[in-house]
C-alpha cells in the first residue's frame, strides 16, 4: 500500500514492504519531497545524524537530488527534490 499526505508545504509519502518476518521498522520507508536541493541537504543531514546513509544524495532521472537514509531509530527515509513544474 502507498499513501501520501501534506503537512504544511511538505508532502509525506509512505509505503509498506513485504516481510514474512516479525514486522520491524525495516518493512517500510517514508518519503519526503522537498522544494529545492539546499532543503534536501538540510533534511538528509539531520536524518543521517546518528543514523546510516543507504544512498547518498545524488541526481537521478526523476529528481535533481534523491537519497536514502535510516535515521537513528532505524526508520528508512527517501528524500527527493520535486522537479520544477511538478507538485
Amino acid at each position: 500500500m502507498h499513501t501520501s499526505f501534506r503537512i504544511g508545504q511538505t508532502t509525506v509519502m509512505a509505503s509498506d514492504g513485504c516481510s514474512a518476518e516479525k514486522p520491524l521498522f525495516q518493512g517500510f520507508s517514508l518519503s519526503l519531497s522537498v522544494p529545492n536541493e539546499s532543503e534536501a541537504d538540510r533534511v538528509f543531514a539531520a536524518l543521517a545524524e546518528a543514523g546510516q546513509v543507504r544512498m547518498p544524495l545524488m541526481k537521478t532521472f526523476w529528481s535533481p537530488r534523491f537519497g536514502m537514509v535510516a535515521d537513528r531509530f532505524g526508520i528508512g527515509w527517501m528524500i527527493t527534490v520535486t522537479p520544477a513544474g511538478q507538485k
